[in-house]
């Protein structure tokens, strides 16, 4: 049985839910991420790493990067086909994470190695205002 678990960008819910999955994971496994990462700043990039393992990656693994999002997508199949018990999770998985500002998906690397894929986004020196204070006049 496969399972398609994608974290929708343009909502806040799946944030949300991610608070609340870790106590739940032992009720129902498939509430959590299939695709684990951790992501931080360094030396001028943009670093995301997820937890990826017992794929090929040149055959079963897809990273895009644009439009502000970054991409990972993964397939994993079984093998075995006598009755066993596994807790490994078999198909398609995705996650998608919003790049933060600056980011330039133009200078974008992907390594994978001991299963953790690493993504470097280049990030600009050019910082754009988020939020800008518009001066209101008053017409009579």
């Amino acid at each position: 049985m496969s399972t398609t678990l994608r974290k929708d960008p343009r909502t806040m819910v799946p944030d949300f839910i991610e608070w609340f999955e870790e106590p739940f994971l032992t009720l129902r496994p498939h509430l959590g991420q299939p695709i684990r990462i951790e992501d931080y700043v360094e030396d001028g990039h943009y670093v995301v790493r997820a937890e990826i393992a017992g794929i090929d990656p040149e055959e079963d693994l897809e990273v895009m990067a644009g439009a502000g999002f970054l991409t990972i997508s993964a397939r994993r199949s079984s093998t075995v086909e006598d009755r066993h018990r596994s807790e490994f999770r078999y198909g398609s998985f995705s996650r998608t994470i919003e790049l933060p500002a600056g980011a330039d998906s133009d200078d974008v690397t992907a390594d994978y190695a001991k299963g953790i894929l690493t993504v470097k986004v280049g990030l600009k020196d050019e910082q754009h205002e988020i939020a800008k204070k518009i001066q209101v006049t008053a017409k009579k």
